[in-house]
């Protein structure tokens, strides 16, 4: 009696280990691809209603490949600048409710504002994100990531991280859930894209931004992207092989300055009649596209592609306002400006999303969304409840049914900071500006000079015709959605040096 007694305890308890390895197995795997730097004109894969003359300037096929087998979003929202961006993007809370609102230096207390003769420096949480120490001067939150680790899935961070400089919690993806970290730490962009200069790690010469953990491709004449590419699928090997659920986090320096040529695609954009700078450009969005291609040709070699959705997005708008060839205001046309502005080219993102097993192919969806939505998005897929507070919405509903329109609800872009000294910020939208995306309006609030702008994205995608005046109602609303979005986040506006009070919120004026 006993044996069998015996014998059934351990059938029971074999099928039992058996039912929740087959449910391990069998939960999504999680792939998200972020580009630096990178603007939705930036690709050959048009983001508009038709073909815009820059997309004929790229050579984007994977991303085009992507785009057919998954849902390109036409309306897909990050914040001006890096940081701010990767720190939604992990935690669900937009920059107006973190203080994480301009890039964080790598050195700690470091502040990156420019200095103002209008408005005192900001106190702004420079320290970016820290899940568990009390820092200061930084925001306290738990990140996917380390939920995804804790619920069993094999965690892995390839690239750029950017959460924090050196010294706190947030320079290492370790301590935000990373099981595996290469190449990521305090730096916001590398030093170098080549080998034959180690990154950046030449003995006397290496600076905070010299990328780490990439020695093995020393003068290999390996690009950083196809360095980041080949680790990248190296780590995966290893929770596939074991068949365990994995996140991979693959954040590129690319197309992050220094703008830097990719030898394998560079020499087209020269014949193109592309000028030098442009011609490296292309190239570097070339090779981002290339690890793209590569990766998802190597899920589908393992067996794994079918079950794993992979996100594809931009941490802000493309780079225009300075080291571009050519005239500013003309890299992400037909949007105006471009990185650290609230216009369009500076907040408007590419972004594809690709699951087989979950989303139809070759689907558009139009619902306005923002990189705020990936965390809770995420965690949906994995299957995992946080009582986390988030400022975004899952997507899985317009994942699964894309007609679904999404309730119109206030997409907030926060930037009470001074991103680079130019001399005529004002056409730019750069430095001291909040804006709202709501339904197919958008208002600019400019705090230098207290004036309200308003554009009707579904007919003015450039915002060239200010229609504040023209329609004073719709301008108080909007005007009043934001001052009580803002004021309901705590969000920071910049202090008047003259009067020492802050700059009233736009439902104020």
């Amino acid at each position: 009696m006993k044996q069998i007694l015996f014998i059934f305890i351990l059938v029971y308890f074999s099928a039992t280990a058996s039912s929740q390895e087959k449910a391990i197995q069998a939960r999504p795997n999680i792939v998200v691809f972020l580009v630096d730097d990178m603007g939705s004109m930036d690709t050959s894969l048009p983001f508009c209603d038709s073909v815009m003359p820059l997309n004929k300037r790229y050579h984007t096929p994977n991303m085009e490949r992507m785009a057919k087998a998954g849902m390109k979003f036409v309306n897909a929202y990050a914040q001006p600048v890096c940081t701010p961006t990767r720190v939604s993007l992990i935690t669900g809370l937009n920059a107006s409710r973190t203080h994480v609102t301009n890039w964080t230096s790598p050195q700690k207390n470091s502040d990156t504002d420019e200095k103002d003769n209008q408005f005192l420096p900001l106190n702004w949480n420079i320290n970016g994100l820290n899940p568990e120490a009390d820092t200061e001067r930084s925001v306290r939150a738990t990140p996917y990531p380390k939920l995804l680790r804790d619920a069993g899935y094999y965690t892995i961070h390839v690239g750029k991280a950017h959460w924090g400089p050196m010294g706190t919690q947030g320079a290492n993806p370790y301590n935000l859930g990373f099981m595996v970290n290469i190449a990521g730490h305090a730096g916001g962009h590398p030093q170098s894209y080549l080998s034959e200069q180690r990154y950046g790690n030449m003995p006397g010469k290496a600076q905070a931004q010299a990328v780490p953990d990439l020695e093995e491709y020393y003068g290999t004449d390996t690009f950083l992207s196809e360095a980041l590419t080949l680790e990248a699928k190296k780590a995966l090997a290893i929770p596939i092989a074991r068949k365990e659920p994995f996140y991979l986090n693959i954040a590129h320096y690319a197309v992050h300055t220094p703008i830097m040529a990719d030898k394998r695609f560079v020499q087209k954009y020269y014949d193109a009649g592309l000028d030098s700078t442009e011609a490296k450009y292309a190239s570097l969005v070339e090779g981002m596209d290339k690890s793209l291609g590569d990766l998802m040709d190597f899920l589908k070699a393992k067996g794994v592609d079918k079950n794993t959705i992979i996100i594809f997005m931009s941490d802000n708008g493309g780079l225009d306002a300075h080291q571009r060839g050519g005239a500013v205001n003309t890299h992400n046309y037909p949007f105006k400006s471009g990185k650290g502005s609230v216009y369009e080219g500076g907040i408007h993102e590419p972004m594809i999303v690709k699951w087989p097993s979950a989303i139809a192919a070759n689907t558009v969806n139009r619902n306005p969304v923002i990189i705020d939505d990936l965390f809770p998005t995420i965690l949906e897929v994995a299957g995992i409840k946080t009582a986390q507070k988030t400022d975004g919405i899952s997507l899985m509903p317009t994942l699964k049914h894309p007609e679904i329109k999404l309730q119109d609800r206030p997409l907030v872009f926060h930037y009470p900071n001074k991103w680079t000294s130019l001399t005529d910020e004002a056409p730019l939208g750069i430095n001291y500006y909040s804006a709202l995306r709501f339904g197919k309006w958008k208002l600019i609030y400019r705090m230098r000079t207290r004036e309200l702008e308003l554009y009707d994205l579904s007919k003015d995608i450039g915002e060239q015709h200010n229609l504040a005046s023209a329609n004073p109602t719709e301008t108080k609303k909007l005007a009043s959605l934001l001052g009580k979005t803002l004021r309901e986040r705590g969000a920071q506006m910049p202090v008047e040096k003259s009067t020492e009070k802050a700059v009233p919120l736009p439902d104020e004026l």
